[in-house]
């Protein structure tokens, strides 16, 4: 079995999974999935900054791990799972529009120290994608916000999404490593699959707070 197609029978696995997770355990059942997230994604990250003085990378690891997991359990806690399938799907749809946008137009890379395969084509094309993500699906889970303020959310969540994964990529440069573990066949470890989240999920806890 090659790697893509180990990757894509992972993801009909995994996704059910996540959505079941989210739609319908009480609020518990993400606390306890992010709780496993960030007990294995500490793992990884010590992995990938073992020179790191154990304190500094204690406070990272709040910084950069817990508290975007912990605003992701409020926001499935305080506006319900319709909300924070929102965010899941402004997050997919930005990448799948990084990934065919960049096929089809990329000519310029946009990191290409870190993460060689990004261009600034698939970049716009998925913050694009993103933001009628967004208006699309606040329509059905957030009617009451305007989709005036919908579309540039998206916008937010899809760059915030992008710095999220040229990040972790740096941290594996740095280590010397192509993915963050093995947990997931063909993706990867934890931190590969939640990266974009880690930074997207703030932006959105904070757009959830002022506008809704």
């Amino acid at each position: 079995m090659n790697s893509s197609t180990t990757r894509v029978l992972s993801a009909l696995v995994l996704l059910p999974v996540v959505l079941g997770v989210i739609w319908f355990l009480p609020p518990w059942g993400t606390q306890l999935l992010a709780g496993a997230a960030y007990g294995v994604g500490m793992v990884e990250l010590r992995g990938l900054a073992k020179a790191s003085p154990l304190v500094r990378f204690f406070l990272f690891g709040l910084c950069y791990l817990l508290l975007p997991l912990v605003l992701l359990t409020d926001i499935r806690s305080h506006w319900g799972p319709g909300v924070l399938m929102i965010l899941l799907g402004t997050i997919i749809a930005s990448d799948s529009g990084q990934y065919y946008t960049g096929r089809a137009f990329g000519r310029h890379r946009l990191a290409p120290t870190i993460s060689p395969s990004k261009t600034v084509e698939g970049a716009v094309g998925g913050v694009v994608i993103a933001s009628i993500a967004a208006v699309l699906f606040g329509r059905v889970w957030l009617p009451e916000v305007a989709e005036w303020r919908m579309a540039p959310a998206g916008a937010v969540i899809a760059i915030a999404g992008i710095f999220g994964d040229l990040f972790e990529s740096r941290l594996k440069r740095r280590a010397g490593v192509k993915d963050s573990g093995h947990l997931i066949p063909g993706h990867g470890g934890i931190l590969d699959r939640i990266d974009s989240w880690l930074f997207a999920t703030p932006v959105y806890w904070v757009f959830l707070r002022l506008w809704s």
